[in-house]
């Protein structure tokens, strides 16, 4: 392989790019101004990092929070619909049993912290015979302005069901239990 030396300057004619004469001066390579430009730039992308990295990090722990509390929330939201099932279930008409599903999911979603802009509580009893179901869906639309950068307003509609079956060996509305005089 033979080597040859690149002329004392660049002529839009030599040049491989086409590009403006330029003296080599120091460089003795055709990209040596390019290498040089690049070299007197050392350290920036350092310090960009440095000035960017506690921004993206803000960015992420932010992006982490709101997704934390959309999947809390999804969560307390189906341990609440199944606490109201299980209450509704235990009651013996259907007037009671929605009303019982509607105070227990109440109760549950304050205990455990969810704020609900709009909560909505409905349940299906089918007649409250024993061997039924009863199924209760608790709506909620879950507010995360409070953890919105700048208050932007942010809300997510949740929506959980859950499912009891009614006891098949409880006694019928109405009936005694069969104890002794």
């Amino acid at each position: 392989m033979t080597t040859t030396n690149p002329p004392a300057t660049w002529t839009a004619e030599t040049c491989p790019s086409g590009g403006p004469e330029r003296p080599l001066g120091r460089y003795r390579t055709r990209w040596g101004w390019w290498v040089a430009w690049w070299r007197a730039d050392r350290g920036s992308v350092a310090a960009e990092v440095t000035i960017a990295a506690p921004f993206l990090v803000m960015l992420l722990v932010f992006v982490a929070v709101v997704i934390h509390r959309g999947v809390d929330a999804r969560l307390r939201l189906d341990d609440a619909a199944h606490q109201a099932a299980r209450a509704a279930s235990i009651e013996r008409t259907s007037a009671t049993a929605t009303a019982a599903a509607q105070s227990t999911a109440t109760n549950a979603l304050s205990s455990a912290g969810v704020t609900c802009a709009s909560l909505s509580v409905d349940t299906a009893t089918g007649g409250m015979r024993p061997g039924g179901t009863v199924s209760v869906t608790v709506s909620c639309a879950v507010d995360f302005g409070d953890a919105l950068i700048l208050g932007v307003p942010g809300q997510k509609r949740l929506s959980a069901t859950a499912v009891e079956p009614v006891d098949t060996w409880r006694s019928v509305s109405g009936s005694t239990s069969g104890g002794g005089a």
